[in-house]
């Protein structure tokens, strides 16, 4: 019977990434809110929904998102940016493990190492397309809100600059203010967005934060 939080409607790969549990409970233990457990499994419900919109076998892209968080380098790290080459470096390794075959391993591994947003790569095979939309839905819509909200705090920065919330008078600085975010990243995820599927869903979601936008600066302003 399949234990995971999500089902591929394909038993042997419901079975191979339960297998896998294990080591992804682990690498979650003690993550932020943004990166936790639940993340990795909404991002994998997400690519799952996608290979069956995009009619694309699961088994890469699915294994690329329930692996995609084996490794992180804290926030503002000097080796950040490598993050994505070292998890998938993780992924390959617990793979052999698993003994999966060398085809998938590097499928996977590559997917995983190219997927984060802030590498600006543009992904060669469709699996790899798939991982980068799915991961990309989770920063916008309301979980994206609350994941940009959660990670501001987390870092002990202010929601929105008190002075010029709407950033009409100052350069955006995303760095040191939640609100900032919304227009210097999350608002253009739609743009690079590679599936059809991706950008469907991203439109609803979008929407939302653009709304959930004017009305929190409402609210500042004391409307």
């Amino acid at each position: 019977m399949n234990s995971l939080p999500f089902t591929t409607h394909d038993p042997e790969l419901d079975r191979d990434l339960e297998a896998l549990a294990p080591a992804v409970d682990r690498a979650c233990e003690g993550a932020d809110a943004a990166h936790d457990l639940a993340h990795v499994v909404r991002v994998t419900r997400t690519a799952i929904t996608l290979c069956q919109r995009e009619r694309v076998a699961p088994r890469v892209a699915v294994t690329s998102a329930w692996l995609h968080e084996l490794f992180n380098y804290p926030k503002g790290h000097p080796d950040s940016k490598r993050s994505g080459e070292v998890c998938g470096e993780r992924a390959r390794d617990l793979l052999r493990d698993h003994r999966w075959n060398d085809a998938t391993i590097d499928s996977v591994g590559y997917a995983i190492a190219v997927h984060p947003f802030s590498l600006g790569i543009t992904p060669t095979t469709i699996d790899a397309k798939i991982l980068q939309d799915a991961d990309r839905l989770d920063a916008i819509g309301a979980i994206g809100a609350a994941r940009c909200f959660a990670t501001s705090a987390s870092m002990g920065r202010p929601f929105y600059n008190l002075e010029d919330p709407r950033g009409a008078s100052r350069p955006l600085d995303d760095k040191n203010f939640a609100l900032d975010h919304f227009a210097v990243k999350l608002f253009k995820i739609p743009g690079v967005l590679h599936t059809d599927a991706a950008r469907a869903i991203a439109e609803a979601r979008t929407a939302f934060l653009r709304a959930f936008e004017a009305q929190l600066l409402r609210e500042i302003e004391g409307a």
